[in-house]
C-alpha cells in the first residue's frame, strides 16, 4: 500500500506540473489532454482505493472526495436530459475539474506524508 500511495502522489503531481507547463507554450490541445490524463490517473486511483479500502473511513478527506465524484457524476447524467443546463454544467465542470484533481492531490500527499508517518493520530 505505501509504495502504491507513494507512486499515486508523485504520479499526480508529475501529471499535473507536465500539463501546466505544457499550457504555457503553444502545444495544440495540451489543455484538454491534460483533463483526460491527470483526471483519468486519479480516476484510476480512486477506484483502486475503494477496492482496496484505504482511507476510506466515513467523514474522511477521501470520503468526501469520493461522495462528490459520485455527485458530479450523477449530476453531469442528470443534466444530459436538460440540455441547455447540461452547457451551464459542463463550462462549470471545465473550471471545477483542476481544482478537483489539487484537492485529490492533496488528499494523496496527506495520507502518505502525514498519516502514514504518524499512526496513532489514526486511532480515534
Amino acid at each position: 500500500m505505501k509504495t502504491f500511495k507513494l507512486i499515486d502522489v508523485w504520479i499526480s503531481l508529475t501529471l499535473i506540473t507536465v500539463f501546466v507547463l505544457l499550457d504555457l507554450l503553444p502545444v495544440e490541445n495540451s489543455f484538454i489532454m491534460g483533463y483526460f490524463v491527470v483526471g483519468g490517473w486519479q480516476l484510476i486511483s480512486m477506484v483502486v482505493h475503494v477496492i482496496a479500502g484505504w482511507f476510506g473511513d466515513k467523514g474522511g478527506l477521501r470520503y468526501r472526495y469520493q461522495w462528490t465524484v459520485l455527485l458530479i457524476i450523477l449530476a453531469t447524467l442528470l443534466f444530459l436530459a436538460v440540455y441547455p443546463l447540461l452547457l451551464l454544467w459542463l463550462l462549470a465542470l471545465l473550471i471545477g475539474a483542476p481544482l478537483m484533481a489539487v484537492w485529490y492531490t492533496l488528499i494523496c500527499y496527506q495520507e502518505v506524508y502525514v498519516k502514514m508517518k504518524r499512526p496513532l493520530d489514526l486511532m480515534k
